[in-house]
Protein backbone atom coordinates (compact mmCIF):
# COMPACT_ATOMS: atom_id res chain seq x y z
CA UNK A 1 0.00 0.00 0.00
CA UNK A 2 1.53 3.32 -1.07
CA UNK A 3 0.98 6.70 0.46
CA UNK A 4 -1.15 7.94 -2.44
CA UNK A 5 -3.73 5.29 -1.52
CA UNK A 6 -4.62 6.81 1.84
CA UNK A 7 -7.83 8.76 2.00
CA UNK A 8 -8.71 11.92 3.90
CA UNK A 9 -5.37 12.93 5.34
CA UNK A 10 -5.72 15.88 7.72
CA UNK A 11 -2.70 18.15 7.14
CA UNK A 12 -1.36 20.22 9.96
CA UNK A 13 -2.68 18.03 12.76
CA UNK A 14 -0.69 17.95 15.95
CA UNK A 15 1.88 15.35 16.98
CA UNK A 16 0.47 12.71 19.32
CA UNK A 17 0.45 13.68 22.97
CA UNK A 18 2.12 11.26 25.32
CA UNK A 19 0.03 8.63 26.99
CA UNK A 20 -3.61 9.41 26.51
CA UNK A 21 -4.17 7.55 29.73
CA UNK A 22 -7.72 6.39 30.25
CA UNK A 23 -7.34 6.17 34.01
CA UNK A 24 -8.69 3.53 36.32
CA UNK A 25 -12.19 2.44 35.25
CA UNK A 26 -14.58 0.59 37.52
CA UNK A 27 -16.10 -1.42 34.72
CA UNK A 28 -18.59 -3.58 36.49
CA UNK A 29 -19.41 -1.44 39.50
CA UNK A 30 -22.84 0.00 40.09
CA UNK A 31 -21.48 3.49 39.51
CA UNK A 32 -18.60 5.02 37.61
CA UNK A 33 -16.60 7.58 39.57
CA UNK A 34 -16.22 10.99 37.91
CA UNK A 35 -18.38 10.13 34.85
CA UNK A 36 -21.73 11.57 33.96
CA UNK A 37 -24.59 9.10 33.45
CA UNK A 38 -26.69 9.25 30.28
CA UNK A 39 -30.25 7.99 29.87
CA UNK A 40 -30.55 4.28 29.15
CA UNK A 41 -31.64 2.63 25.90
CA UNK A 42 -34.11 -0.25 26.13
CA UNK A 43 -33.28 -3.23 23.91
CA UNK A 44 -35.82 -5.89 22.90
CA UNK A 45 -33.61 -8.63 21.43
CA UNK A 46 -36.45 -10.93 20.42
CA UNK A 47 -37.88 -8.25 18.12
CA UNK A 48 -34.73 -7.24 16.25
CA UNK A 49 -35.32 -7.72 12.53
CA UNK A 50 -32.78 -9.18 10.08
CA UNK A 51 -31.39 -6.71 7.55
CA UNK A 52 -28.96 -8.95 5.68
CA UNK A 53 -26.27 -11.59 5.84
CA UNK A 54 -22.50 -11.54 5.49
CA UNK A 55 -20.01 -14.08 4.19
CA UNK A 56 -18.98 -16.73 6.72
CA UNK A 57 -15.41 -15.49 6.09
CA UNK A 58 -16.41 -11.86 6.61
CA UNK A 59 -13.57 -11.10 9.04
CA UNK A 60 -10.37 -11.83 7.10
CA UNK A 61 -6.79 -10.61 6.75
CA UNK A 62 -3.78 -10.00 4.51
CA UNK A 63 -0.30 -11.48 4.57
CA UNK A 64 1.55 -9.29 2.10
CA UNK A 65 3.44 -10.92 -0.78
CA UNK A 66 6.66 -9.31 0.45
CA UNK A 67 6.20 -11.11 3.76
CA UNK A 68 6.15 -14.43 1.92
CA UNK A 69 9.15 -13.71 -0.29
CA UNK A 70 11.10 -11.63 2.19
CA UNK A 71 12.26 -8.14 1.34
CA UNK A 72 11.98 -4.52 2.40
CA UNK A 73 8.67 -3.64 4.04
CA UNK A 74 7.38 -0.87 6.29
CA UNK A 75 9.72 -0.57 9.27
CA UNK A 76 8.00 -0.71 12.68
CA UNK A 77 8.18 2.48 14.71
CA UNK A 78 10.90 2.70 17.34
CA UNK A 79 9.79 2.24 20.92
CA UNK A 80 9.20 4.52 22.64
CA UNK A 81 7.77 6.43 19.71
CA UNK A 82 9.59 9.57 18.71
CA UNK A 83 9.76 11.83 15.68
CA UNK A 84 9.85 9.59 12.64
CA UNK A 85 12.30 10.09 9.78
CA UNK A 86 10.43 9.65 6.49
CA UNK A 87 13.71 8.60 4.86
CA UNK A 88 13.80 5.56 7.15
CA UNK A 89 10.58 3.91 6.02
CA UNK A 90 11.65 0.35 5.27
CA UNK A 91 13.51 -2.51 6.88
CA UNK A 92 14.63 -5.81 5.39
CA UNK A 93 12.95 -8.91 6.70
CA UNK A 94 13.23 -12.62 6.06
CA UNK A 95 10.22 -14.57 4.79
CA UNK A 96 7.51 -15.04 7.41
CA UNK A 97 7.53 -18.48 9.04
CA UNK A 98 4.12 -19.76 8.00
CA UNK A 99 4.83 -23.08 9.72
CA UNK A 100 5.17 -21.39 13.12
CA UNK A 101 2.87 -23.18 15.56
CA UNK A 102 1.80 -20.01 17.42
CA UNK A 103 1.02 -18.15 14.20
CA UNK A 104 -1.07 -21.04 12.93
CA UNK A 105 -2.89 -21.45 16.24
CA UNK A 106 -3.81 -17.77 16.43
CA UNK A 107 -4.83 -17.57 12.76
CA UNK A 108 -6.95 -20.72 13.06
CA UNK A 109 -8.84 -19.12 15.95
CA UNK A 110 -10.06 -16.42 13.52
CA UNK A 111 -11.25 -18.91 10.93
CA UNK A 112 -12.98 -19.49 8.66
CA UNK A 113 -11.35 -16.58 6.84
CA UNK A 114 -9.88 -15.42 3.56
CA UNK A 115 -6.12 -15.04 3.38
CA UNK A 116 -5.12 -12.41 0.83
CA UNK A 117 -1.52 -12.59 -0.40
CA UNK A 118 -1.05 -9.46 -2.48
CA UNK A 119 -0.04 -5.85 -1.90
CA UNK A 120 2.08 -3.42 -3.88
CA UNK A 121 5.06 -5.76 -4.01
CA UNK A 122 2.97 -8.49 -5.69
CA UNK A 123 2.70 -6.37 -8.84
CA UNK A 124 6.33 -7.09 -9.69
CA UNK A 125 6.91 -10.55 -8.17
CA UNK A 126 8.19 -13.36 -10.42
CA UNK A 127 7.04 -16.93 -9.70
CA UNK A 128 9.82 -19.52 -10.08
CA UNK A 129 10.56 -23.09 -9.12
CA UNK A 130 13.54 -22.03 -7.02
CA UNK A 131 14.79 -18.85 -5.33
CA UNK A 132 17.06 -16.63 -7.36
CA UNK A 133 17.54 -13.25 -8.89
CA UNK A 134 14.40 -11.82 -10.51
CA UNK A 135 14.53 -11.49 -14.30
CA UNK A 136 14.39 -8.12 -15.93
CA UNK A 137 11.05 -6.41 -15.43
CA UNK A 138 10.46 -7.92 -11.97
CA UNK A 139 11.63 -6.88 -8.50
CA UNK A 140 11.41 -10.07 -6.44
CA UNK A 141 10.99 -13.85 -6.68
CA UNK A 142 8.30 -16.06 -5.16
CA UNK A 143 9.59 -19.63 -5.07
CA UNK A 144 7.47 -22.74 -5.30
CA UNK A 145 8.53 -23.69 -1.77
CA UNK A 146 7.35 -20.32 -0.44
CA UNK A 147 4.02 -20.69 -2.19
CA UNK A 148 3.73 -24.22 -0.80
CA UNK A 149 4.03 -22.59 2.61
CA UNK A 150 1.05 -20.36 1.79
CA UNK A 151 -1.04 -23.30 0.58
CA UNK A 152 -0.20 -25.40 3.63
CA UNK A 153 -0.83 -22.50 6.01
CA UNK A 154 -4.23 -21.84 4.44
CA UNK A 155 -5.16 -25.50 4.73
CA UNK A 156 -4.00 -25.69 8.36
CA UNK A 157 -5.96 -22.63 9.51
CA UNK A 158 -9.10 -23.00 7.34
CA UNK A 159 -8.41 -19.97 5.16
CA UNK A 160 -9.23 -19.56 1.47
CA UNK A 161 -6.49 -17.98 -0.65
CA UNK A 162 -7.03 -14.65 -2.41
CA UNK A 163 -4.27 -13.11 -4.51
CA UNK A 164 -3.35 -10.88 -7.45
CA UNK A 165 -0.83 -11.22 -10.25
CA UNK A 166 2.28 -9.54 -11.55
CA UNK A 167 1.65 -6.72 -14.04
CA UNK A 168 5.14 -5.19 -14.22
CA UNK A 169 7.03 -4.76 -17.52
CA UNK A 170 8.41 -8.31 -17.29
CA UNK A 171 4.91 -9.76 -17.55
CA UNK A 172 4.24 -8.15 -20.96
CA UNK A 173 4.84 -8.90 -24.62
CA UNK A 174 6.78 -6.77 -27.09
CA UNK A 175 3.75 -4.50 -27.52
CA UNK A 176 3.32 -3.94 -23.79
CA UNK A 177 0.22 -6.12 -23.51
CA UNK A 178 -0.15 -8.19 -20.37
CA UNK A 179 0.50 -11.93 -20.71
CA UNK A 180 -1.04 -14.54 -18.38
CA UNK A 181 2.05 -16.79 -18.41
CA UNK A 182 3.11 -16.02 -14.84
CA UNK A 183 -0.45 -16.14 -13.55
CA UNK A 184 -0.94 -19.50 -15.24
CA UNK A 185 2.13 -20.92 -13.49
CA UNK A 186 0.84 -19.76 -10.11
CA UNK A 187 -2.61 -21.27 -10.68
CA UNK A 188 -1.13 -24.58 -11.83
CA UNK A 189 1.30 -24.71 -8.91
CA UNK A 190 -1.52 -24.07 -6.45
CA UNK A 191 -3.50 -26.99 -7.84
CA UNK A 192 -0.46 -29.26 -7.88
CA UNK A 193 0.15 -28.43 -4.22
CA UNK A 194 -3.40 -29.45 -3.35
CA UNK A 195 -4.76 -25.95 -2.88
CA UNK A 196 -6.95 -23.52 -4.74
CA UNK A 197 -7.21 -19.81 -5.32
CA UNK A 198 -10.67 -18.81 -4.18
CA UNK A 199 -10.58 -15.31 -5.64
CA UNK A 200 -8.14 -13.05 -7.48
CA UNK A 201 -7.73 -9.42 -8.43
CA UNK A 202 -5.95 -8.66 -11.69
CA UNK A 203 -3.47 -6.37 -9.93
CA UNK A 204 -3.04 -4.52 -6.67
CA UNK A 205 -4.51 -1.01 -6.71
CA UNK A 206 -4.77 -0.12 -10.39
CA UNK A 207 -5.67 3.47 -9.48
CA UNK A 208 -2.01 3.81 -8.48
CA UNK A 209 -0.62 1.75 -11.35
CA UNK A 210 2.14 4.14 -12.36
CA UNK A 211 3.67 4.04 -8.89
CA UNK A 212 2.85 0.38 -8.19
CA UNK A 213 4.91 -1.43 -10.80
CA UNK A 214 3.06 -0.86 -14.08
CA UNK A 215 4.93 0.37 -17.18
CA UNK A 216 5.53 4.09 -17.56
CA UNK A 217 2.54 5.88 -19.04
CA UNK A 218 0.07 3.18 -18.03
CA UNK A 219 -3.43 4.59 -18.40
CA UNK A 220 -7.08 3.57 -18.26
CA UNK A 221 -7.08 2.40 -21.87
CA UNK A 222 -4.17 0.06 -21.19
CA UNK A 223 -5.85 -1.20 -18.05
CA UNK A 224 -9.09 -1.89 -19.91
CA UNK A 225 -7.21 -3.82 -22.59
CA UNK A 226 -5.26 -5.85 -20.03
CA UNK A 227 -8.23 -6.56 -17.81
CA UNK A 228 -10.11 -8.06 -20.75
CA UNK A 229 -7.16 -10.38 -21.40
CA UNK A 230 -7.13 -11.29 -17.71
CA UNK A 231 -10.89 -11.86 -17.56
CA UNK A 232 -10.96 -14.12 -20.62
CA UNK A 233 -7.95 -16.09 -19.39
CA UNK A 234 -9.49 -16.56 -15.94
CA UNK A 235 -12.74 -17.87 -17.37
CA UNK A 236 -10.79 -20.51 -19.29
CA UNK A 237 -7.96 -21.37 -16.91
CA UNK A 238 -9.58 -21.00 -13.48
CA UNK A 239 -13.37 -20.87 -13.79
CA UNK A 240 -13.70 -21.84 -10.13
CA UNK A 241 -11.89 -18.67 -9.02
CA UNK A 242 -13.91 -15.53 -8.35
CA UNK A 243 -12.75 -12.44 -10.22
CA UNK A 244 -12.41 -9.49 -7.88
CA UNK A 245 -12.01 -5.94 -9.03
CA UNK A 246 -11.02 -3.30 -9.44
CA UNK A 247 -9.32 -3.23 -6.02
CA UNK A 248 -8.96 0.54 -6.12
CA UNK A 249 -7.46 2.79 -3.47
CA UNK A 250 -7.58 6.55 -3.03
CA UNK A 251 -9.65 7.02 -6.16
CA UNK A 252 -8.38 10.46 -7.04
CA UNK A 253 -5.64 11.43 -9.49
CA UNK A 254 -2.52 12.73 -7.79
CA UNK A 255 -1.22 16.21 -8.63
CA UNK A 256 1.58 14.54 -10.59
CA UNK A 257 -0.90 12.63 -12.72
CA UNK A 258 0.20 9.28 -11.30
CA UNK A 259 -3.29 8.24 -10.28
CA UNK A 260 -6.21 6.87 -12.29
CA UNK A 261 -9.86 7.12 -11.34
CA UNK A 262 -11.91 3.99 -10.73
CA UNK A 263 -14.62 5.38 -12.96
CA UNK A 264 -12.20 5.61 -15.89
CA UNK A 265 -10.89 2.10 -15.22
CA UNK A 266 -14.36 0.58 -15.08
CA UNK A 267 -15.48 2.43 -18.19
CA UNK A 268 -12.45 1.09 -20.07
CA UNK A 269 -12.64 -2.51 -18.84
CA UNK A 270 -16.37 -3.09 -19.06
CA UNK A 271 -18.19 -5.53 -16.77
CA UNK A 272 -16.62 -8.78 -15.73
CA UNK A 273 -16.06 -9.07 -11.98
CA UNK A 274 -17.80 -11.50 -9.67
CA UNK A 275 -17.18 -9.35 -6.61
CA UNK A 276 -16.58 -5.59 -6.50
CA UNK A 277 -13.46 -4.88 -4.43
CA UNK A 278 -11.89 -1.72 -3.03
CA UNK A 279 -9.34 -0.61 -0.42
CA UNK A 280 -9.71 1.89 2.41
CA UNK A 281 -7.39 3.51 4.96
CA UNK A 282 -8.47 6.37 7.20
CA UNK A 283 -5.16 8.13 6.71
CA UNK A 284 -1.45 7.63 6.00
CA UNK A 285 1.23 6.95 8.56
CA UNK A 286 4.12 9.27 9.44
CA UNK A 287 6.30 7.08 7.19
CA UNK A 288 4.54 8.70 4.25
CA UNK A 289 4.02 12.16 5.70
CA UNK A 290 0.96 11.68 7.90
CA UNK A 291 0.67 13.73 11.09
CA UNK A 292 -2.63 12.87 12.73
CA UNK A 293 -3.61 13.62 16.30
CA UNK A 294 -4.70 10.54 18.30
CA UNK A 295 -7.23 12.76 20.08
CA UNK A 296 -9.44 12.37 17.00
CA UNK A 297 -9.29 8.55 16.90
CA UNK A 298 -12.62 8.15 18.73
CA UNK A 299 -14.40 11.00 16.95
CA UNK A 300 -17.29 10.60 14.56
CA UNK A 301 -15.49 12.28 11.71
CA UNK A 302 -12.71 9.68 12.04
CA UNK A 303 -14.95 6.63 12.34
CA UNK A 304 -17.37 7.69 9.60
CA UNK A 305 -14.58 7.79 7.02
CA UNK A 306 -15.41 4.12 6.54
CA UNK A 307 -18.92 5.13 5.41
CA UNK A 308 -17.68 7.90 3.14
CA UNK A 309 -15.34 5.62 1.22
CA UNK A 310 -17.91 2.85 0.98
CA UNK A 311 -20.43 5.34 -0.41
CA UNK A 312 -18.00 6.31 -3.17
CA UNK A 313 -17.50 2.71 -4.24
CA UNK A 314 -21.15 1.72 -3.87
CA UNK A 315 -22.01 4.43 -6.38
CA UNK A 316 -19.39 3.13 -8.80
CA UNK A 317 -20.51 -0.46 -8.26
CA UNK A 318 -24.10 0.49 -8.99
CA UNK A 319 -23.09 2.27 -12.18
CA UNK A 320 -20.74 -0.35 -13.66
CA UNK A 321 -21.28 -3.69 -11.87
CA UNK A 322 -24.83 -3.46 -10.48
CA UNK A 323 -25.78 -6.07 -7.95
CA UNK A 324 -22.27 -7.44 -7.42
CA UNK A 325 -21.36 -8.12 -3.77
CA UNK A 326 -18.78 -5.75 -2.29
CA UNK A 327 -15.53 -6.89 -0.68
CA UNK A 328 -13.09 -4.62 1.15
CA UNK A 329 -9.87 -6.47 0.36
CA UNK A 330 -7.38 -4.23 2.18
CA UNK A 331 -7.96 -1.96 5.14
CA UNK A 332 -6.45 -0.62 8.34
CA UNK A 333 -6.33 2.69 10.18
CA UNK A 334 -3.28 4.07 8.38
CA UNK A 335 -1.55 3.09 5.15
CA UNK A 336 2.24 2.73 4.92
CA UNK A 337 2.54 0.25 7.77
CA UNK A 338 0.11 1.70 10.28
CA UNK A 339 -0.08 4.79 12.46
CA UNK A 340 1.59 5.50 15.78
CA UNK A 341 -1.39 4.19 17.79
CA UNK A 342 -2.49 1.34 15.52
CA UNK A 343 -0.87 -1.36 17.64
CA UNK A 344 -2.69 -0.10 20.76
CA UNK A 345 -6.17 -0.36 22.25
CA UNK A 346 -7.04 3.03 20.81
CA UNK A 347 -7.33 1.57 17.30
CA UNK A 348 -9.47 -1.34 18.49
CA UNK A 349 -12.46 1.00 18.57
CA UNK A 350 -12.05 1.73 14.86
CA UNK A 351 -11.38 -1.94 14.08
CA UNK A 352 -14.63 -3.21 15.60
CA UNK A 353 -16.73 -0.20 14.64
CA UNK A 354 -15.64 -0.66 11.03
CA UNK A 355 -16.71 -4.31 11.09
CA UNK A 356 -20.07 -3.35 12.55
CA UNK A 357 -20.68 -0.54 10.06
CA UNK A 358 -19.71 -2.56 7.02
CA UNK A 359 -21.68 -5.66 8.02
CA UNK A 360 -24.74 -3.47 8.53
CA UNK A 361 -24.16 -1.87 5.11
CA UNK A 362 -24.01 -5.26 3.37
CA UNK A 363 -20.27 -5.49 2.66
CA UNK A 364 -19.53 -9.20 2.49
CA UNK A 365 -15.83 -9.47 3.36
CA UNK A 366 -13.35 -7.21 5.22
CA UNK A 367 -9.63 -8.06 4.98
CA UNK A 368 -7.46 -6.38 7.59
CA UNK A 369 -3.92 -5.41 6.62
CA UNK A 370 -2.03 -7.20 8.11
CA UNK A 371 -2.15 -10.36 10.19
CA UNK A 372 1.40 -9.96 11.48
CA UNK A 373 3.55 -7.26 9.88
CA UNK A 374 4.52 -3.71 10.90
CA UNK A 375 2.41 -1.58 13.23
CA UNK A 376 -1.02 -2.40 11.83
CA UNK A 377 -0.62 -6.16 12.33
CA UNK A 378 -3.08 -7.94 14.58
CA UNK A 379 -0.04 -9.81 15.89
CA UNK A 380 3.42 -8.47 16.71
CA UNK A 381 5.64 -9.42 13.79
CA UNK A 382 8.56 -11.14 15.56
CA UNK A 383 6.90 -12.85 18.53
CA UNK A 384 3.36 -13.18 17.10
CA UNK A 385 2.11 -11.84 20.43
CA UNK A 386 -1.54 -10.71 20.13
CA UNK A 387 -2.22 -7.01 20.08
CA UNK A 388 -5.46 -5.52 21.44
CA UNK A 389 -7.30 -5.70 18.11
CA UNK A 390 -6.51 -9.42 17.84
CA UNK A 391 -8.46 -10.06 21.05
CA UNK A 392 -11.31 -7.98 19.67
CA UNK A 393 -11.19 -9.97 16.41
CA UNK A 394 -11.35 -13.20 18.39
CA UNK A 395 -14.44 -12.06 20.29
CA UNK A 396 -16.10 -10.97 17.04
CA UNK A 397 -15.37 -14.37 15.49
CA UNK A 398 -16.85 -16.24 18.44
CA UNK A 399 -19.86 -14.05 19.12
CA UNK A 400 -21.06 -12.31 15.94
CA UNK A 401 -22.72 -14.58 13.36
CA UNK A 402 -23.58 -14.06 9.71
CA UNK A 403 -27.14 -12.74 10.15
CA UNK A 404 -27.12 -8.98 10.77
CA UNK A 405 -29.93 -7.46 12.81
CA UNK A 406 -31.35 -3.94 12.82
CA UNK A 407 -30.95 -2.29 16.22
CA UNK A 408 -33.68 0.17 15.30
CA UNK A 409 -32.67 2.53 18.10
CA UNK A 410 -31.47 6.12 18.01
CA UNK A 411 -28.33 5.99 20.15
CA UNK A 412 -26.24 8.90 21.42
CA UNK A 413 -23.57 10.00 18.98
CA UNK A 414 -20.76 8.38 20.94
CA UNK A 415 -22.52 5.04 21.52
CA UNK A 416 -22.25 2.64 18.58
CA UNK A 417 -24.60 -0.37 18.69
CA UNK A 418 -24.57 -3.43 16.42
CA UNK A 419 -26.47 -6.71 16.62
CA UNK A 420 -26.03 -10.11 14.98
CA UNK A 421 -27.40 -13.55 15.56
CA UNK A 422 -25.02 -15.65 17.64
CA UNK A 423 -23.04 -18.06 15.42
CA UNK A 424 -23.60 -21.16 17.55
CA UNK A 425 -26.63 -20.68 19.81
CA UNK A 426 -30.00 -20.93 18.03
CA UNK A 427 -32.22 -18.00 18.83
CA UNK A 428 -29.47 -16.11 20.68
CA UNK A 429 -28.61 -12.49 19.90
CA UNK A 430 -25.18 -10.87 20.27
CA UNK A 431 -24.88 -7.12 20.80
CA UNK A 432 -21.76 -5.01 20.34
CA UNK A 433 -21.77 -1.73 22.26
CA UNK A 434 -18.87 0.69 21.72
CA UNK A 435 -18.75 3.70 24.02
CA UNK A 436 -16.32 6.17 22.45
CA UNK A 437 -16.96 8.93 24.99
CA UNK A 438 -13.96 9.69 27.18
CA UNK A 439 -16.13 11.03 30.03
CA UNK A 440 -19.69 9.73 29.88
CA UNK A 441 -21.10 6.35 30.82
CA UNK A 442 -24.02 4.93 28.87
CA UNK A 443 -26.71 2.46 29.91
CA UNK A 444 -28.53 -0.29 28.08
CA UNK A 445 -31.65 -1.84 29.55
CA UNK A 446 -32.10 -5.56 28.81
CA UNK A 447 -35.20 -7.65 29.55
CA UNK A 448 -33.22 -10.79 30.37
CA UNK A 449 -29.89 -11.95 31.65
CA UNK A 450 -26.84 -11.68 29.41
CA UNK A 451 -23.28 -12.88 29.09
CA UNK A 452 -21.01 -9.86 29.22
CA UNK A 453 -17.55 -9.40 27.67
CA UNK A 454 -16.10 -5.92 28.29
CA UNK A 455 -12.75 -4.79 26.87
CA UNK A 456 -10.92 -1.86 28.39
CA UNK A 457 -7.36 -0.67 28.92
CA UNK A 458 -5.74 1.40 31.64
CA UNK A 459 -4.08 3.41 28.86
CA UNK A 460 -5.83 3.91 25.55
CA UNK A 461 -2.45 3.92 23.83
CA UNK A 462 -1.31 0.86 25.72
CA UNK A 463 -0.76 -2.59 24.25
CA UNK A 464 -2.37 -4.45 27.15
CA UNK A 465 -6.12 -4.97 27.23
CA UNK A 466 -8.39 -6.41 29.89
CA UNK A 467 -11.48 -8.56 29.49
CA UNK A 468 -13.90 -8.11 32.39
CA UNK A 469 -11.01 -6.77 34.46
CA UNK A 470 -8.50 -9.52 33.66
CA UNK A 471 -5.49 -8.82 31.43
CA UNK A 472 -5.54 -10.91 28.26
CA UNK A 473 -2.39 -12.83 27.45
CA UNK A 474 -1.35 -16.14 25.97
CA UNK A 475 -0.89 -19.01 28.39
CA UNK A 476 2.56 -20.15 29.45
CA UNK A 477 2.58 -22.75 26.67
CA UNK A 478 1.51 -20.19 24.05
CA UNK A 479 -2.16 -21.14 23.96
CA UNK A 480 -5.22 -18.94 24.02
CA UNK A 481 -6.73 -18.15 27.42
CA UNK A 482 -10.36 -18.78 28.18
CA UNK A 483 -12.45 -15.76 27.28
CA UNK A 484 -14.80 -15.91 30.21
CA UNK A 485 -18.06 -13.99 30.28
CA UNK A 486 -19.41 -12.16 33.30
CA UNK A 487 -23.06 -12.85 34.08
CA UNK A 488 -25.25 -9.75 33.83
CA UNK A 489 -28.77 -9.85 35.35
CA UNK A 490 -31.78 -8.30 33.61
CA UNK A 491 -32.02 -4.56 33.83
CA UNK A 492 -29.46 -1.80 33.42
CA UNK A 493 -26.08 -2.53 31.88
CA UNK A 494 -23.54 0.21 32.58
CA UNK A 495 -21.08 0.97 29.76
CA UNK A 496 -18.13 2.90 31.15
CA UNK A 497 -16.33 5.53 29.03
CA UNK A 498 -13.94 4.22 26.35
CA UNK A 499 -15.00 0.60 26.67
CA UNK A 500 -16.14 -2.04 24.22
CA UNK A 501 -18.77 -4.55 25.35
CA UNK A 502 -20.17 -7.66 23.72
CA UNK A 503 -23.44 -8.92 25.23
CA UNK A 504 -24.85 -12.36 24.41
CA UNK A 505 -28.52 -12.95 25.14
CA UNK A 506 -28.87 -16.73 24.95
CA UNK A 507 -32.61 -16.78 25.67
CA UNK A 508 -33.65 -14.09 23.19
CA UNK A 509 -35.53 -16.58 20.98
CA UNK A 510 -35.19 -14.19 18.06
CA UNK A 511 -37.01 -15.80 15.10
CA UNK A 512 -34.32 -14.77 12.60
CA UNK A 513 -31.67 -16.42 14.77
CA UNK A 514 -33.45 -19.76 15.01
CA UNK A 515 -32.40 -20.50 11.44
CA UNK A 516 -29.32 -22.64 10.90
CA UNK A 517 -28.02 -19.86 8.64
CA UNK A 518 -27.25 -17.78 11.71
CA UNK A 519 -23.95 -19.59 12.21
CA UNK A 520 -20.58 -18.58 10.83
Amino acid sequence: MTKQAAAHRRPGSRPPPAGLAAGAIALLAAATAGAAQADGIAISPAGLKPIGTIDARFQSYNIEMVEVTGGRFWKPYPRPARAFDERDRYSARPPIDLANARLRRLAAALSPAYLRVSGTWANATFFAEAPGKPPRGFNSVLSRAQWRGVVEFARAVDAEIVTSFAISPGSRDAHGIWKPDQAQLLVEATRALGGRIAAAEFMNEPTLAATNGAPAGYDATAYGRDFKVFRDWMRRAAPETLILGPGSAGDAPSPSGAGLTTRDLLAASGPGVDRFSYHHYNTISPRCGGDDDPAQALSEHWLTRTDTTLGTYQTLRDAYEPGKPIWLTETADAACGGGLWDRTFLDTFRYLDQLGRLAKAGVQVVMHNTLAASDYGLLEETTFRPRPSYWAALLWRRLMGTIVLDMGKAAPRDLHLYAHCHPAKPGAVSLLAINTSRTTSRTLSLPESAERYTLHAARLQGTNVQLNGKTLALTDDGGLPQLQARAAPPGAIRLAPTTITFLVLPNAANPACLSRRSGS
